[in-house]
């Protein structure tokens, strides 16, 4: 399955335990786990049987056993340390979003390129083979013209104000925990937008409660997305061309299937996925197959420098509906 990378798991939170698991589950080399607590990175260690343990994400970053380093921090804190890890001269896989606005991403893509590792975003929903699927319809024109982009990313969340996803110190709010995902997918499908329209309401906390997003394109095509924390909805996606649409299952963003339809209604394709565990170890695999590469600037599924174009996209979105950080 792998090239050879040892990796290092940078804190231990959800989302680490999440694609670590993934990991394990599908033979790669988890050498190593670094946490601000050492008693944290003990437990996760003896949870995966990962063998070096480290108190502190310098000593991880230092690890002569560890290639690649995935960070899992909350936002605020991707860009840091992932500059430890680059500055070590480890690879990096970086939980999305890529960083906390578009000035940080492009400090971690040009060091990146300074010290010449991997800065990879893990959007790991691009690289699941659903996904692969539908660009080799779209390739192949089967949909004809594609045209429009629908989709959503509605959850019901934690209400608590003290939670993550409440918290703006942490970035937290609907745009960068859930928006990233179809905001995303909208650039996997037409690129760069050229105009941008957004509308939110907020919570409590001045996090983002629920954000709306219209994006044009050049020739009139269109990409409409919704992002809540506070509702959940479908979760699906579709994409519509002249010929024919792609009808995507919830919850589209993750190992699922769907249905190529005609004009006509009739049914083209009916596709199933079939992944071991919850798939974050195709990202995985990517970041370990364009490094044996030597394509170290992320490659054609996800560019380092798209990474940083989408957080342009995401800056002017909270620019257009208001929304600032702490610290920015």
């Amino acid at each position: 399955m792998t090239d050879g990378l040892r990796w290092g798991i940078l804190a231990t939170g959800g989302i680490a335990h999440m694609f670590t698991s993934d990991l394990k589950l599908n033979g790669f080399d988890v050498r190593a786990v670094g946490s601000r607590r050492v008693e944290s990175a003990q437990a996760f260690a003896a949870e995966f049987g990962i063998t070096n343990v480290h108190g502190s994400y310098e000593a991880l970053a230092a690890d002569p056993e560890v290639d690649i380093v995935y960070v899992s921090t909350p936002h605020p804190l991707h860009a840091a340390n992932a500059e430890i890890a680059i500055r070590a001269g480890k690879h990096v896989l970086i939980e999305k979003p890529f960083a906390l606005n578009a000035v940080e991403a492009q400090r971690i893509a040009d060091l990146a390129a300074e010290h010449g590792v991997l800065a990879l975003e893990a959007m790991w929903t691009r690289y699941l083979p659903h996904m692969l699927r539908i660009r080799e319809i779209i390739a192949a024109g089967t949909l004809g013209e594609v045209r429009t982009l629908i989709a959503d990313h509605t959850q019901k969340l934690s209400d608590d104000p003290a939670h993550r996803i409440n918290a703006l110190e942490l970035g937290g709010g609907a745009l960068l925990d859930l928006g990233i995902y179809p905001i995303s997918f909208s650039w996997d499908l037409f690129g760069a937008p050229l105009t941008i329209q957004s509308t939110a309401t907020f919570k409590s906390t001045g996090a983002d409660a629920q954000i709306a997003t219209v994006f044009g394109y050049d020739g009139g095509r269109i990409a409409a997305t919704l992002s809540a924390s506070e509702s959940k909805g479908p979760n699906t996606a579709t994409v519509l061309g002249t010929l024919a649409r792609i009808d995507i299952d919830g919850v589209w963003y993750t190992p699922t299937s769907f249905r190529v339809v005609a004009a006509d209604g009739t049914v083209l394709e009916e596709y199933v996925s079939e992944v071991t565990g919850r798939g974050m170890h195709y990202q995985a695999a990517a970041a370990e197959q364009l490094v044996a590469a030597g394509e170290l600037d992320g490659g054609s599924i996800l560019p380092t420098a798209e990474s940083v174009a989408i957080m342009g996209t995401l800056d002017e979105v909270r620019e257009q509906i208001g929304l600032r950080y702490p610290g920015e």
